[in-house]
């Protein structure tokens, strides 16, 4: 058996089922779950009739790297999305879809980690916890970078010792943020390339959450839209993780892709091949008109906008917590310790919301997910706000 195995930490909701074991569930009131970052909007109908449409081509037996026309149309939207039509994407060698990005960022980290380096791996702190593990199993060291409010929930680039950037060889990040919310500008982007490009580290930039965002007119920057701006075309040192499941409320559909540097995804496709991971052929059908529509997606968008404006008036008066730059989670602090808030207001409430602190580990002497939870507005807007209300009394009983 592997050792690393032993190492892993259990999953936050494997925690968070341990944490509300004794707790009978509050039947007054309507179970509403807010803990888990699974979308309950309507996945688009065209998408579900192409998947049925395409049942028949089970027959066959898929390429690793998808067929061309998936690739094509990733390669498309990642053009359109990012303006990257000056150094457009190549989909025959810069493109590889998945089976959703939590599989792909694990792999990955098999795939490109050299264990006998004395590998490092960064990582953001809260996160998301395939980064850990996908480190563990490597054989990497994991190193965490705490992102809190005093830095304003983004890693601290300066913070890093030269001696760290040179044992580094993958970096983890996540724009817009899980559990934050938080983007990575512009700016922010462009030095990590210069420090990637300094000390040969590759960067594997989480985007799942890149479309779900506030502002039409402002969409969050991606790392390969800040490579191709200046002037890295080649997207050397740049991977970027891209899925349907949030942008066109498909979870189960488990399609995604990764893009960027052609050299190393030649390896990970290499890696791929003989880890048995092919897209079915109805999946990637379904996936290619998912990926060319942009209707649903701004409709999708229109239904988040009208929740967290209904979430935030309700709640701000009583419970410290803004609005994310983008993502659909909230990151409120907590007026007591976040565990036992989670608890009782299951207890009393019938609401589950995830305790922060099982999204962070301690490192550098805090938890910075300790007295903060996360809250996911992927129900109804109906339960959302019925949600909201609910806390509102609770935190007022609190007092």
């Amino acid at each position: 058996m592997n050792p690393n195995i032993a190492k892993l930490h259990s999953y936050p909701f494997q925690k968070w089922a341990s944490l509300k074991a004794d707790v009978e569930e509050n039947r007054n009131f309507e179970a509403i779950a807010l803990s888990i970052g699974e979308p309950k909007h309507a996945a688009p109908q065209f998408v579900l009739d192409e998947l049925v449409s395409k049942l028949n081509t089970v027959a066959s037996y898929p390429l690793t790297k998808g067929s061309d026309a998936l690739r094509e149309s990733i390669a498309q939207w990642l053009n359109q999305r990012f303006e990257l039509k000056n150094a457009p994407v190549d989909p025959q060698s810069q493109v590889i879809p998945v089976n959703g990005t939590r599989e792909a960022l694990f792999a990955f980290a098999q795939a490109i980690i050299d264990p006998t380096k004395k590998p490092l791996v960064l990582a953001p702190n809260p996160f998301y916890q395939i980064y850990e593990g996908a480190a563990i199993l490597a054989g990497a060291e994991i190193q965490f970078l705490n992102t809190t409010r005093e830095n304003n929930f983004e890693p601290d680039l300066d913070a890093i010792s030269v001696e760290t950037w040179q044992r580094c060889q993958l970096i983890y990040i996540c724009s817009p943020g899980n559990p934050t919310g938080k983007v990575l500008s512009s700016d922010y982007l462009e030095k990590l390339l210069n420090l990637a490009e300094k000390y040969d580290f590759i960067i594997a930039s989480d985007e799942c959450y890149s479309e779900i965002y506030f502002d039409e007119e402002n969409p969050p920057p991606g790392l390969l839209q800040v490579a191709a701006a200046t002037g890295r075309d080649s997207f050397k040192h740049c991977v970027v993780f891209h899925s349907l499941s949030k942008r066109s409320n498909l979870p189960g559909l488990r399609s995604g892709f990764v893009a960027g540097d052609a050299e190393v995804l030649a390896q990970f496709l290499r890696y791929r091949t003989y880890h048995g991971c092919a897209m079915a052929p109805p999946t990637q059908a379904a996936s290619i008109v998912a990926w060319d529509d942009e209707i649903h997606v701004k409709n999708n968008r229109a239904l988040y906008r009208s929740k967290f404006e209904a979430v935030l008036k309700i709640l701000q008066p009583v419970l410290d917590v803004q609005a994310p730059d983008a993502s659909f989670y909230l990151w409120p602090k907590t007026p007591i310790n976040d565990q036992a808030f989670a608890k009782a207001l299951y207890a009393e409430k019938n609401i589950t919301v995830l305790p922060g602190s099982f999204l962070s580990r301690v490192y550098d002497n805090i938890n910075p997910g300790e007295n903060y939870i996360r809250m996911a507005l992927v129900a109804e807007i109906d339960q959302c706000v019925a949600a909201a209300n609910h806390i509102k009394d609770f935190i007022k009983a609190l007092e």
